[in-house]
């Protein structure tokens, strides 16, 4: 979706864009896959603040989304493509030929009054599911599974796409978006095509206040703080000699500090 700008007729406007939203088709969601979204503010269940800079925001109601893909060899025909509150890309909501509504990422390339197939019988076309022996290399694919019926959890921010580069036996190597080359079984579900809204990284917010819309608060500088709140904090000015650090010591900006775990044997070549 193309981006839209404004005439600067306040300083806020001047710099602000916005998607045009021609790719919505239906400005209102299916009631039936609604849930209601409850809202934590960043705390956790002692009321402690364990995310930082969240809070307010307009209300959302949480839209289904079909990750699993597992209505097998059931076609069913794109209704409507629609804007989520909770995520990036836009959803595309699908009709099933037994009747059932459900919502998956809306791809680039997938149309309202489409048809799309999830199983050994869909062609390699946007939308349609397929596990990853059935799909040829080379192929784009997002909605990506780590452990086959779990579910998609890779690749699903607008724009993204993994490459599925060879197969082998048993296993597959796909290069995801951060340009990692991961090991995944070949019975690991994964949907054709990259996914839609290709413009959303390019959107500028234009005013603090649009932040505030989206539930994102305010981040204070750690040379802004007294010493006893963060480690940069304190002296006459500003201060040479402290290493980037979070308030609770650890290093950052740019410091490695993933821990080592099982799957890191399932990295073929990291992403840096």
């Amino acid at each position: 979706m193309p981006l839209k700008s404004f005439n600067p007729y306040t300083a806020s406007r001047r710099f602000l864009t916005v998607l045009d939203k021609r790719e919505i088709t239906k400005p209102t969601p299916e009631k039936s896959l609604l849930e209601p979204k409850k809202r934590t503010g960043g705390r956790n269940n002692h009321g402690e603040i364990t995310v930082w800079h969240r809070g307010g925001g307009h209300k959302r109601q949480y839209r289904r989304v079909d990750f699993r893909r597992d209505k097998i060899g059931i076609p069913a025909r794109v209704a409507a493509v629609e804007y989520d509150p909770n995520r990036s890309a836009n959803l595309a909501l699908l009709h099933y030929a037994d009747g059932e509504k459900r919502y998956i990422l809306h791809p680039v390339g997938l149309e309202v009054g489409m048809t799309v197939l999830a199983g050994e019988g869909a062609d390699i076309l946007p939308g349609n599911a397929l596990p990853l022996r059935l799909i040829p290399p080379g192929t784009q694919v997002h909605n990506l599974e780590l452990y086959p019926g779990k579910g998609g959890q890779l690749v699903r921010a607008a724009g993204a796409a993994a490459q599925l580069l060879s197969k082998e036996g048993d296993v597959a190597l796909v290069k995801l978006p951060s340009g990692e080359v991961r090991k995944f079984s070949v019975e690991c579900m994964a949907t054709i095509g990259q996914v839609g809204n290709l413009d959303h990284e390019n959107i500028s917010y234009g005013k603090a206040g649009r932040s505030r819309w989206r539930g994102i608060r305010p981040t204070v500088r750690g040379v802004a703080m007294n010493p006893v709140d963060h480690p940069h904090g304190g002296g006459e000015g500003r201060v040479k000699g402290n290493h980037p650090q979070t308030p609770w010591g650890e290093p950052t900006l740019g410091a490695r500090t993933r821990r080592r775990k099982p799957s890191d044997r399932l990295i073929v070549q990291r992403r840096k």
